[in-house]
């Protein structure tokens, strides 16, 4: 099925605390109608998206780049770290939507519905990232699901702020990009938090 989206996007002007120049064609927000809702999507510190096609918002390629160390603090601030895809997909109903008065709340795998995981865009395997868009009162079961390939090795630990004992934490690997965290993320947009 493709849906087609109209497409808004948001130029979100850099602030003093954002050292990262925004990539030609790409965007660190996205805003668009899925379904009759006005949903957004970012923006993420270091992501920003691209549609593969004009308007359609279904398909989109990102980079992710390491702003303010956020991610390692084995590289330099900046460094582009992540390449990949992201594809619009709608997880079923089985659920409640978690709620909680941080920006994202993270749902593992392991405590994921299996219908969440066997919505997964192919390959399976690889497609191990959801996170969801949101509209004014929240986040939606509506998001994309990303598949992260890595531009170079580093370990993953949230800019020192995790150690090896947290399931965000991991090597990441040139060609590996399955050993991304396997988190499906609810995003309450970036309005009070």
């Amino acid at each position: 099925m493709i849906w087609r989206l109209l497409l808004v996007m948001c130029l979100v002007l850099p602030t003093a605390a954002t050292a990262v120049e925004t990539p030609r064609g790409y965007y660190p927000q996205l805003e668009f109608l899925y379904q009759g809702e006005r949903l957004s999507f970012g923006p993420f510190v270091g992501y920003y998206f691209r549609p593969e096609k004009g308007d359609d918002l279904t398909q989109l390629t990102f980079r992710c780049y390491n702003e303010r160390q956020f991610y390692t603090d084995q590289l330099p601030a900046d460094t582009l770290l992540f390449e990949g895809e992201a594809l619009l997909s709608a997880l079923p109903r089985v659920r409640a939507l978690p709620r909680s008065d941080a920006r994202i709340e993270p749902v593992f795998f392991a405590e994921a519905p299996p219908e969440w995981l066997q919505a997964r865009p192919v390959p399976q395997d690889q497609f191990v990232h959801f996170h969801s868009a949101y509209d004014a009162t929240g986040p939606s079961y509506t998001g994309y699901w990303l598949r992260h390939q890595p531009i170079r090795s580093f370990t993953y630990n949230m800019g020192g702020r995790v150690g090896a004992d947290s399931p965000l934490y991991h090597q990441a690997e040139t060609g590996e990009p399955q050993l991304f965290p396997h988190i499906v993320e609810f995003d309450a947009g970036p309005a009070g938090h």
